[in-house]
């Protein structure tokens, strides 16, 4: 495809490295049969490369229209997020950095970004290129020829479903995102579709664990339910800065499974 072919330079070597559409297909199907939190929907996943590039989209129903129709272009901002804002290792240079990495999910980013926040106005920097989140054949959607391949979409997602993919020796070689449900449930899924296509290498073996904000190191980039009601009104506190709402029937996340060496 034309499209595509305009950005072949930067897929190169960075698609090639990460799971193809069939191998999503299949682990979001597997996730969505088992994860049963939120409204249970089906939901749409897209991995990027480490540049941003798409390299392939998915959804888990009978036919695009089976679940919902925006979640396409939100799973796309979901792991162009995450990818985005985690690092590993290779950061750290110079007295500065990251020594083992740090992960962060979408879902760590919701308290943040609200006012008066350390990242308030994120979800604004970076906006999705609409020509090319749109573009194409609808049909095509979900396929492995979608549109949205070989290309940079952009934009920023703050609530959960995206997950930096770290692969064997704990380094970042792109994003997952999901989306279709409840922020929680969307997290859920996601977490279970990157653990299924084993690409959650960031517990302590050979390697020191990856960080990240949840506490718990089995689980870095966990969502975290910290967030109490503020005596003011307006939005919640949360206490750890990067805490999640609840969501409806948004139970298991504390079950999932724990990430790999």
């Amino acid at each position: 495809m034309a499209v595509s072919g305009a950005w072949a330079d930067d897929a190169v070597g960075g698609c090639s490295v990460l799971p193809n559409q069939a191998a999503l297909k299949a682990a979001l199907t597997a996730a969505v049969a088992t994860e049963t939190s939120g409204l249970n929907n089906h939901l749409w996943g897209t991995i990027v490369d480490r540049d941003g590039v798409v390299c392939a989209v998915a959804f888990s129903g009978a036919s695009r229209t089976g679940q919902f129709p925006g979640g396409r272009v939100t799973s796309e901002t979901r792991a162009n997020t995450a990818n985005a804002l985690s690092l590993d290792s290779t950061s750290n240079s110079g007295g500065s950095g990251q020594p083992v990495g740090f992960a962060l999910s979408t879902a760590n980013l919701y308290s943040a970004v609200q006012p008066g926040g350390s990242l308030f106005g994120l979800e604004f920097s970076n906006p999705v290129d609409t020509n090319a989140a749109y573009g194409g054949p609808a049909a095509l959607f979900g396929t492995a020829a979608d549109p949205m391949v070989g290309r940079k979409i952009g934009g920023v997602a703050v609530l959960g479903g995206g997950f930096a993919l770290f692969d064997k020796n704990h380094k970042i070689v792109g994003g997952v995102g999901v989306s279709g449900d409840t922020a929680c449930g969307d997290h859920n899924v996601g977490w279970r579709v990157r653990h299924g296509l084993g690409l959650d290498h960031m517990a302590a073996g050979t390697l020191p664990a990856v960080a990240g904000v949840s506490g718990d190191p089995m689980r870095p980039d966990n969502i975290v339910f910290d967030i109490t009601p503020n005596p003011n009104g307006g939005t919640g506190i949360s206490a750890g800065g990067f805490g999640h709402p609840l969501c409806l029937n948004a139970s298991g996340s504390s079950t999932l499974p724990p990430v790999i060496p």
